[in-house]
C-alpha cells in the first residue's frame, strides 16, 4: 500500500503519530535535543487534551538555529520549522490529517535536500504514491520509516506507539549524522 493510501486510511492517533514522527526525525535541524518531543509522544497515549499544552511547550523550546545564508540546511530547517508551526493545537481528525500529509511531504523533501545522492523523481509526491525507481538512499529510508509508523499504529493501535517512537528515534540519529557530516564538509 502506498504512503498516500496509508495516510488516507489512518485514524486520528495514527495521523498525529505520523506527523509527530516526521517532525521528531527533523529535530536536529531545529536545534533540539532527543527528548524535546517526548511529552507530545506521551499525549498520544494519554488524554488528547494534553496535546495542545505540550505542543506549545515544544514550540517555546524549539527555536532552532538562526539561518545565516541560503544553504541547503537552511532550506531544510525552514521546512522543519513550518512543520512545527503548522501542528494543530487540537487533535481533531481533519486537522491532523492535513498536518500529517504536509509533514510527510516536508520530511521527504528535507531528506531529499540533504541526500548527496541524486533522486531521479521530479518531486516527492511520486515517491509517496509508490513509484520508487531511482530513489536516493536517504529518501528511501525516510519513506520506509513513514510507512512503518503508519502500519504500526494501524496494526497495533496505542500499543504501536513505542515502535513508532523507536522508528522515529532511529531516523533522527540518521538525520543528525547527515547534518553533522555536511557541516564537517563545509569547514
Amino acid at each position: 500500500m502506498s504512503l498516500v493510501e496509508l495516510i488516507a486510511q489512518a485514524d486520528e492517533r495514527g495521523l498525529a503519530a505520523s506527523g509527530l514522527a516526521c517532525l521528531d526525525r527533523c529535530v536536529p535541524l531545529l536545534g533540539g535535543d532527543d527528548e524535546i518531543l517526548r511529552p507530545l509522544w506521551a499525549s498520544l497515549a494519554d488524554d488528547p487534551a494534553d496535546w495542545g499544552p505540550r505542543l506549545e511547550q515544544a514550540r517555546g523550546t524549539l527555536t532552532g538555529p538562526e539561518m545565516a545564508d541560503e544553504s541547503v540546511e537552511d532550506g531544510a530547517a525552514l521546512l522543519a520549522r513550518r512543520m512545527l508551526a503548522a501542528a494543530p493545537a487540537d487533535r481533531s481528525p481533519g486537522e491532523v490529517r492535513v498536518w500529517a500529509d504536509a509533514c510527510s511531504v516536508a520530511s521527504l523533501q528535507i531528506h531529499r535536500f540533504l541526500d548527496p545522492a541524486e533522486d531521479e523523481a521530479a518531486d516527492v509526491d511520486t515517491r509517496r504514491e509508490g513509484r520508487t525507481d531511482g530513489m536516493s538512499p536517504l529518501v528511501a529510508a525516510e519513506l520506509r520509516r513513514q510507512i512503518t509508523v503508519l502500519e504500526l499504529l494501524a496494526g497495533h493501535g496505542p500499543a504501536g506507539l513505542r515502535g513508532a517512537l523507536e522508528v522515529s528515534t532511529e531516523g533522527r540519529r540518521v538525520l543528525r549524522a547527515v547534518v553533522s557530516r555536511r557541516a564537517r564538509g563545509r569547514v
